[in-house]
């Protein structure tokens, strides 16, 4: 008896043991109920307490208005031509006996670039030195045949007719000697021009002929090329009807002269790059080309490096006005129908109202507002759909563009170290419910 009595003590005891355990499980699970209900108490406060006072009325973007002169530019596609272009050919016969420049090379005005055979022409110029003395001395006997027969006549001694005949020879004589000058002269041009020099200064290109060619034989042979680089010209079209209402638009005040005699020119290159040196307009053509409609423009451009070469396609930005007293207003602000255009401006008391205002013309992707704004007016950009809500006051907050944050890039990434080690200081609320279940693992 003893025995089974000793028996059944302990196994009543055996449930005993495994309390521990199940205290410990419910100590877990009071605890996550505790945090829960604490954490939905935090919320209904949350919401509550707007509940308490008046809503705060929503936020936007404003733009506050700051006039300035703002250039009017011409973004228009041109092409390169050099200011002088010179076709170096041969004016006389002959074989080419030497080229006496490296292609490519910048040249000089009046530098030998080749030689022809000139032995012909100095044969040529020989004779004609040769003609011209036979004339000179024919003409000092004529002189002096005259000068003998004027007292004669004069005394009767001889007949008028016999004077008459001397005088007529000696001004024969004097032509035939003007005749051997000019001779002199085209056989020494013709014997100058066996050697070919360059007519401008510029850059020369490649040779069009070879040493041993025969050149000038059925007219002018062109035998190489100058182009005069700096400065340059920038050939550029523009609409006619741009011009026109330009123009009257300066005509009227409504635009201002970019500057007192010529408009400035920028010139970008294929990369977008702007080029260092900016140029000048020249002039603009009197007439339209009737299949385009275009007018033509040219512009004069630095070039001391020849850095930019003839032929070449740029994009020229021409300032040729400005507008007075406007401001830059991004497009998503300007709302624009048959109406006309309207922004949204933002009042002092946080009121919103619509104000119609006078576009001039884009520039990149903002308007140009040239009337119905004042300085210091809070033109609205983000959060029309706040307005849409039914929300009849707004919070003015200054609008920050967004090409200046994809500036900056790495500055998210500066403060993403403290975002990640936020939740680290969360983690004591979730050991209670780890501890529970590692002890009832246990």
């Amino acid at each position: 008896m003893q025995q089974m009595y000793e028996a059944n003590q302990s196994t009543g005891n055996r449930p005993a043991a495994t309390s521990p355990r199940r205290k410990t499980g419910v100590l877990a699970l009071t605890l996550v109920a505790a945090l829960v209900l604490t954490a939905c108490g935090n919320k209904k406060d949350e919401h509550a307490a707007p509940q308490g006072g008046a809503p705060k009325p929503p936020e936007v973007s404003v733009l506050t208005v700051k006039l300035e002169s703002i250039p009017v530019v011409s973004d228009l596609p041109g092409r390169l031509e050099p200011v002088r272009v010179a076709q170096v050919g041969a004016r006389v016969a002959g074989i080419l006996q030497k080229r006496l420049f490296t292609e490519g090379s910048d040249v000089k005005a009046g530098q030998v670039l080749f030689q022809i055979d000139n032995a012909p022409y100095r044969a040529n110029l020989e004779s004609a030195q040769a003609t011209l003395a036979q004339a000179q001395a024919t003409l000092a006997q004529a002189a002096s045949t005259a000068r003998r027969y004027k007292p004669l006549v004069e005394a009767n001694a001889i007949s008028k007719q016999e004077y008459d005949v001397a005088v007529a020879n000696e001004k024969a004589a004097q032509a035939q000697v003007a005749a051997g000058k000019a001779a002199v002269t085209n056989a020494n041009i013709n014997l100058g021009y066996a050697s070919v020099t360059a007519p401008i200064s510029g850059r020369i290109g490649r040779s069009l002929v070879t040493e041993g060619a025969l050149v000038g034989q059925s007219g002018v042979t062109e035998l190489a090329v100058i182009q005069q680089i700096n400065p340059l010209y920038v050939n550029v079209t523009q609409s006619s009807s741009d011009i026109l209402r330009m123009r009257e638009a300066l005509k009227s005040g409504k635009l201002a002269k970019a500057g007192d005699n010529a408009a400035k020119v920028i010139v970008y290159t294929d990369d977008g790059k702007p080029y260092a040196h900016p140029g000048k307009l020249l002039f603009t053509d009197l007439t339209v080309d009737p299949a385009t409609g275009q007018v033509s423009v040219r512009a004069e451009l630095p070039n001391p490096e020849n850095l930019l070469l003839p032929g070449m396609y740029v994009r020229v930005h021409i300032q040729e006005a400005q507008v007075e007293n406007a401001v830059l207003v991004p497009q998503q602000a300007v709302t624009r129908n048959e109406k006309g255009n309207t922004v949204m401006v933002v009042a002092a008391d946080g009121s919103v109202s619509p104000r119609p205002v006078q576009i001039s013309q884009s520039k990149g992707t903002n308007w140009v507002v040239s009337e119905g704004l004042k300085a210091g007016d809070q033109v609205m950009v983000d959060g029309f759909i706040k307005l849409g809500m039914g929300a009849t006051h707004v919070t003015p907050v200054p609008w920050k563009n967004p090409s200046d944050k994809a500036a900056a890039p790495a500055a998210p990434a500066a403060g993403a170290a403290p975002q990640a080690e936020a939740p680290a200081a969360d983690k004591p609320a979730a050991s209670p419910e780890a501890a529970g279940n590692t002890a009832a693992s246990k």
